[in-house]
């Protein structure tokens, strides 16, 4: 560390002699401090032990090379937590072994009351380690793009083309707190559509945590003025799934139902729910205003997060000119819509005049959903021949082509469906009445998307881009072991193009698109990223959520075919479970006792020293649930502690947050310096 407080980084030197087969522990401890300036006032308070001797209050000062360190730990100032007249000079790690048994008794004790649900010891195992990566995850970001822009004044100017460079365009960016990592390690950085998911495991084990994240990112020094949101450090400027209002409703949902369990009459925390939903509003006309190129509620999106899922690079120009018309573009607005809709129904139910925007979100679903379907001017993007989504190249002569790569951009129109219970519409007339009105003076949109006029369970209303034989035609695909279906998840692409793969020729150019289940076979996005058939834990979720929804409105006498071919007819909220089992499946021991995350490295599945600490890696090999890429991201991943969670009845359609709250939380009480 600088001694002129200079620079950002502080490092810790420490010299061990460690004989052969011996081992030592080095204990560190970060306590206020007001030394003397003739004093290692900068040295830290860590301390060496050998093993056989971690009791030993000692050993740090019997350790070799340690004398300077030694005279600053006695020169520390008073320990706040002495009482007067007490010896100031102690060790200050004479506690140090009591204050980390009690953070790990603390520990076992919030989990414990977390988890008294569970039955199976591995899946609780899992779920604990996944909830303390989540945890672990966490991290100082500082981002000050103006500072950045003009260079560290420590170092030399940085090249003048930076000030015209990536990033040049958030000048008003000055990020400064604590935020969830993809992972620390390979992804020390946030992400805009990872940090939605990892607020959902997050909220389990701190619903305040997880508003503040989702808080954070819609705050004026991050949202760009014109309602983008950040996307990530090295471009901000990029599109990511607009998840956020999903995760917002979610989240709420979660810390309602935990509130709960001490005020049964708590209305859920309505002021972070209004604070986010305002910005939110702003971002979605950004959507509106800047990625519908023809004006006809066809989305392009862009990269869209799915890295290499497509044909062609989607973040970069097009080698052919044009644009393409992204089918999972239009259904996450879609999407974006009804998450907005349905918040604005919550909030109209403390406030009338919330009615108003959500009959605007309704409507303009309408819009979104003939636009994709094609109902007016035959342009939309389902293929009656094949039953299914697929992107469209519009080149700049207008020529139409289909890009019919099977992938989960084709699955996402699933994930745009919200029911309506009509205890709720009771309370909102004037949202009723106005809903009715525009269903009548459009009954053609009332007949390709919502099935209005057939109530389902309960004279329940669904809102959805499929009605029922769509809907049966993507579950088919779905639910199909020759295709999506994997023994671990569902994959990101269909592998029926491992036999097939798809290839279109154009501007005397081939581009080709192939099932790679593992690793990534092209550079595109550095390579280490690989959307063509794995399986990837975030759209699994939503898979599931979406599932469950479509179960609450046609309820257990419709039946769906699962998987595909086995001749065996289960309910859509069968289906959900079947997808979750598998998916859970990835990190819990078969019957072999070895996990398949970890299967094909001998090491981490089979030593008794390692088989029983899980990696929550970046994705999975698409048949047989390797994990691949960044190996600790349990970012993302990190959903499966929720998956893992216990189910309890819901009153919420889609409310997988059936979870019973600690009665206490482990204790958030300063820990003494």
């Amino acid at each position: 560390m600088n001694p002129a407080q200079t620079g950002t980084k502080a490092g810790v030197w420490h010299r061990l002699t460690v004989g052969a087969g011996k081992s030592a522990a080095i204990r560190l401890r970060l306590r206020r401090s007001n030394l003397g300036s003739d004093s290692l006032s900068l040295a830290p308070g860590f301390s060496p032990v050998p093993a056989g001797k971690e009791n030993s209050a000692a050993s740090a000062a019997s350790a070799p090379g340690n004398k300077a360190v030694n005279a600053a730990l006695n020169s520390r100032a008073p320990n706040p937590g002495l009482k007067p007249g007490a010896n100031e000079n102690r060790n200050v790690f004479a506690d140090f072994d009591a204050i980390f048994a009690a953070r790990i008794r603390e520990a076992d004790e919030f989990y414990a009351e977390l988890q008294h649900d569970f039955t199976d010891a591995d899946a609780r195992n899992v779920q604990r380690q996944a909830f303390a990566g989540m945890i672990w995850s966490k991290q100082f970001f500082y981002y000050d793009v103006r500072e950045w822009l003009k260079g560290d004044p420590a170092q030399p100017p940085p090249p003048a083309g930076r000030k015209h460079g990536r990033n040049a365009e958030w000048t008003h960016l000055n990020n400064s707190t604590v935020m969830s990592m993809p992972d620390k390690w390979e992804y020390p950085w946030y992400a805009a559509w990872d940090l939605a998911f990892h607020c959902i495991p997050l909220a389990l084990v701190d619903a305040g945590f997880a508003k503040h994240q989702l808080t954070q990112l819609t705050r004026e020094w991050y949202m760009h003025p014109n309602g983008q949101f950040p996307a990530y450090e090295w471009a901000f400027g990029d599109v990511n799934p607009p998840v956020h209002a999903w995760a917002t409703w979610r989240v709420f949902q979660m810390d309602r139902k935990q509130r709960r369990e001490i005020n049964p009459t708590d209305k859920g925390d309505l002021e972070f729910l209004e604070r986010v939903f305002h910005k939110l509003m702003l971002n979605f006309t950004w959507w509106v205003n800047r990625k519908d190129a023809q004006g006809r509620n066809i989305f392009q999106g862009g990269f869209l997060g799915l890295d290499n899922i497509g044909v062609f690079d989607r973040s970069a120009p097009l080698p052919t000119g044009g644009f393409i018309n992204q089918a999972d573009g239009t259904s996450w607005v879609a999407m974006y819509c009804l998450n907005l809709l349905r918040i604005a129904l919550e909030l109209a139910q403390h406030n009338k005049v919330y009615e108003d925007i959500a009959t605007k979100f309704f409507e303009h679903f309408l819009d979104i959903a003939n636009a994709i379907n094609g109902a007016e001017d035959g342009m939309g993007l389902w293929n009656e021949e094949d039953e299914f989504y697929y992107d469209e190249l519009r080149t700049p002569r207008g020529r139409e082509i289909a890009l019919k790569v099977r992938s989960m951009v084709g699955l996402i129109p699933l994930f745009a469906v919200e029911v309506l219970d009509p205890e709720l519409l009771k309370k909102l007339p004037d949202f009723s009445h106005r809903m009715e009105w525009y269903l009548n003076y459009r009954p053609d949109l009332a007949k390709l998307v919502s099935r209005w006029q057939e109530h389902g369970v309960g004279e329940r209303q669904l809102l959805s881009l499929l009605r029922g034989h769509r809907m049966k035609a993507l579950l088919k695909r779905l639910l199909d072991e020759t295709e999506f279906l994997s023994d671990y998840g569902v994959r990101a692409l269909s592998k029926v193009h491992e036999r097939e793969p798809y290839r279109l020729q154009i501007g005397g150019m081939t581009h080709e698109v192939g099932y790679w289940p593992g690793e990534s076979m092209s550079g595109l996005f550095g390579g280490n990223s690989n959307w063509r058939g794995p399986i990837w834990m975030p759209v699994n979720y939503l898979l599931i959520e979406s599932l469950q929804k479509f179960h609450h409105y046609y309820g257990d006498d419709f039946k769906i075919e699962c998987p595909v071919g086995s001749g065996k007819f289960v309910t859509i909220n069968d289906a959900a479970n079947e997808i979750t089992r598998r998916l859970t499946k990835l990190f819990l021991k078969g019957e072999d006792g070895q996990r398949p995350v970890l299967k094909y490295h001998a090491k981490l599945a089979s030593d008794p020293h390692f088989k029983d600490y899980v990696l929550f890696h970046e994705y999975f090999h698409g048949d047989t649930g390797r994990g691949v890429g960044a190996s600790h991201q349990t970012g993302w991943t990190g959903l499966v502690a929720k998956l893992l969670q216990p189910r309890r009845a819901a009153p919420d359609a889609g409310d997988t947050s059936h979870v019973a709250r600690p009665t206490k939380p482990a204790s958030h009480a300063p820990v003494p310096a």
